[in-house]
């Protein structure tokens, strides 16, 4: 237990120090204004008429760092600190976010798989922990049928936690398409100078990095609760 504890406070401090790190590349590129003057949401629809895209709209949502693709809404929603700013920052998330509608439209498989697993993990994710653990104890405090019938609940709690570790596995090649997808269009159309085009490109690496992290995370809650599970039965 104390090596989980100590495994999951490093993660945590990793997770920390790259989502500050996010913060401060975001606050820095967003010093770098664009030559062409164009807004993070001008940029977005720029991109997706490029694509062909005309059924998604652009829109502006609260928050810092809240911006996302909604494929049922066809939305690309851009936080306050985007969608109005001209800069290599907000650049570089509103191509990313953009990049998430064109996988849309393409029938992007990797995203595909990801929308098929998000209904499940919206139901299991919150709860698979806790279903582990009460497993555990049933099968620790009863004996004969009891205590089978903890230890199957336990493996049923380890199966929807392993709908969220895949789900954040998943979610790894789609952000970095994504990415990807973004950078090769600002380059290609020449949305961003040499040196936007760099701030653009470190945004989206540190970015991604949180997503690396999450899944390291999930995959070290799932091995260890597995052995907690599997590792006391002969």
């Amino acid at each position: 237990m104390t090596i989980y504890y100590i495994l999951l406070g490093a993660i945590a401090l990793v997770s920390w120090l790259v989502s500050r790190k996010l913060k401060s590349k975001f606050n820095y590129y967003s010093k770098v204004h664009l030559r062409n003057g164009m807004s993070g949401a001008e940029i977005a629809e720029k991109m997706l008429s490029d694509h062909g895209i005309r059924d998604v709209k652009v829109v502006s949502t609260a928050g810092m760092l809240t911006d996302h693709y909604n494929p049922k809404t066809k939305t690309v929603n851009l936080s306050e600190g985007v969608y109005n700013q001209r800069n290599a920052a907000a650049a570089a998330v509103a191509a990313h976010e953009c990049g998430h509608a064109v996988q849309h439209a393409q029938a992007y498989e990797w995203l595909s798989i990801r929308s098929k697993l998000v209904p499940v993990v919206s139901v299991t994710s919150g709860m698979s922990t806790w279903v582990v653990f009460g497993g555990l104890i049933l099968a620790a405090s009863t004996e004969g049928a009891g205590g089978q019938l903890g230890f199957y609940i336990a493996v049923a709690g380890l199966i929807m936690m392993g709908f969220a570790t895949l789900f954040s596995f998943i979610t790894l090649p789609v952000e970095y398409d994504a990415s990807n997808r973004a950078l090769a269009w600002l380059k290609r159309k020449n949305i961003v100078s040499q040196e936007e085009y760099k701030g653009s490109e470190d945004s989206l690496k540190w970015a991604a990095r949180t997503y690396v992290v999450a899944a390291i995370g999930s995959l070290a809650s799932l091995v260890y609760w597995g052995f907690q599970v599997f590792g006391g039965r002969d």
